[in-house]
C-alpha cells in the first residue's frame, strides 16, 4: 500500500490491512503511509520513490493506492516502468489514480483495477451496509481472479440500447480531460469507456464531454458507461445550466450509434465496484437494464 496522491494515517488504513490479510494476502506498507506534505502523502520525491520501489519489487504482486485526491500527475513522468514491464502487477485505485490507469493502458497495455481504496474500507465489518461489503468483496474477487467479473444496473430511461464488446477503460472524467494531449492521454478506439466524477458544475461536465468529442475520443468508441456524477450546485447562476447530465451526454454522442448507459455503480459513491481496465468486456444495454460482463 502506498500514497501516490493524498495522505492517509496508519490508523485510517488499519481496516483495509486487516481485511486484505483476512483474504490471505501479506500486506506491505509503503513509507508514504502516515507521511504528509500538506495535502499529499509525502513530498513528490517521497511519493515517487515509494511507488517506484513497489513497482521494482518483484515479490509484490499488487499495489493498492491508499487514497485519491491529487498528486499522481506530479510524479507520473519520473516513474520508470522497465521492471514493471517484465514483472507486471495489479495497480489498484480510482479518482486521481485514473492517471495511472490511463498511462499504463495507453503506453504499456497492462490491465489495472479501478476500485475503492483503503479509506473506503469499513472499520466494523459487522455494521457495514450491504453495498459497502459487496463493493469491497469485489476487490478480492478481482485480485483472486477465480471467476469472471459481472455487474448489472437497473434500466434508466435515458439509456441508449445496444450491445458492444471491447477493452474496458476509463475513470475520473476530470483526470481524463487533464491528460488530453499528454503522453498519458486515454486511448478509446475500439474500447468501452466508463466515466465518473464528483463536485463538478454541469457546465464543467459539459466542457469535459466536449473535450472527449473534440479530441476524437468518441469517434471509434464501442460503448459508453456513465457512472456516478455528484453535481455541484452553481449558486452564482440562479438560472442554472439548462441541461441535465443525461442531456449533456446524449447531446455529445448524438452522431454516434454505440450503446450508452447511466447510473452504473462506479464512482465517488458507496456503489463503486471493482472494474478491470484493459480487459475485454461485453456491454449489454436493453429494456431490462445494463449488464457488464468480463470476457475470458
Amino acid at each position: 500500500m502506498t500514497c501516490p496522491a493524498g495522505y492517509i494515517t496508519k490508523e485510517e488504513i488499519a481496516p483495509a490491512v486487516q481485511q486484505m490479510e483476512s483474504w490471505g494476502f501479506k500486506v506491505v506498507l509503503g513509507q508514504t503511509v502516515g507521511a504528509r506534505d500538506f495535502t499529499f502523502g509525502g513530498t513528490d520525491q517521497e511519493r515517487l520513490q515509494d511507488l517506484q520501489q513497489m513497482l521494482n519489487d518483484t515479490s509484490i504482486k499488487a499495489i493498492m493506492c491508499a487514497r485519491g485526491g491529487y498528486g499522481a500527475v506530479r510524479i507520473i513522468d519520473q516513474l520508470d516502468f522497465s521492471t514493471f514491464k517484465i514483472s507486471p502487477k495489479w495497480i489498484i485505485g480510482f479518482s486521481d489514480i485514473t492517471i495511472l490507469h490511463c498511462h499504463l493502458n495507453s503506453n504499456y497495455k497492462f490491465a489495472t483495477i479501478h476500485s475503492k481504496m483503503c479509506n473506503s474500507f469499513p472499520s466494523d465489518w459487522n455494521t457495514a451496509e450491504p453495498i459497502q461489503i459487496d463493493t469491497i468483496k469485489s476487490i478480492e474477487k478481482a485480485l483472486k481472479g477465480e471467476e469472471l467479473m459481472r455487474y448489472e444496473a437497473p434500466f434508466q430511461v435515458n439509456n441508449r440500447l445496444g450491445t458492444a464488446e471491447g477493452e474496458l477503460i476509463g475513470g475520473n472524467l476530470r483526470c481524463i480531460e487533464n491528460l488530453s494531449g499528454t503522453a498519458s492521454a486515454i486511448e478509446t478506439d475500439g474500447k468501452i469507456l466508463f466515466v465518473e466524477d464528483v463536485g463538478e458544475y454541469l457546465y464543467s461536465i459539459d466542457r469535459m464531454f466536449f473535450n472527449l468529442k473534440r479530441s476524437g475520443k468518441l469517434n471509434k468508441l464501442k460503448g459508453l458507461i456513465v457512472g456516478g456524477f455528484r453535481v455541484k450546485k452553481d449558486e452564482d447562476n440562479s438560472e442554472g445550466f439548462g441541461q441535465t447530465l443525461e442531456q449533456i451526454v446524449l447531446d455529445k454522442v448524438r452522431e454516434f450509434n454505440f450503446p450508452v448507459c447511466f447510473d452504473f455503480p462506479v464512482g465517488h459513491q458507496r456503489a463503486n465496484f471493482a472494474l478491470k481496465c484493459g480487459v475485454k468486456h461485453q456491454l449489454i444495454v436493453d429494456e431490462n437494464g445494463t449488464k457488464l460482463q468480463e470476457l475470458a
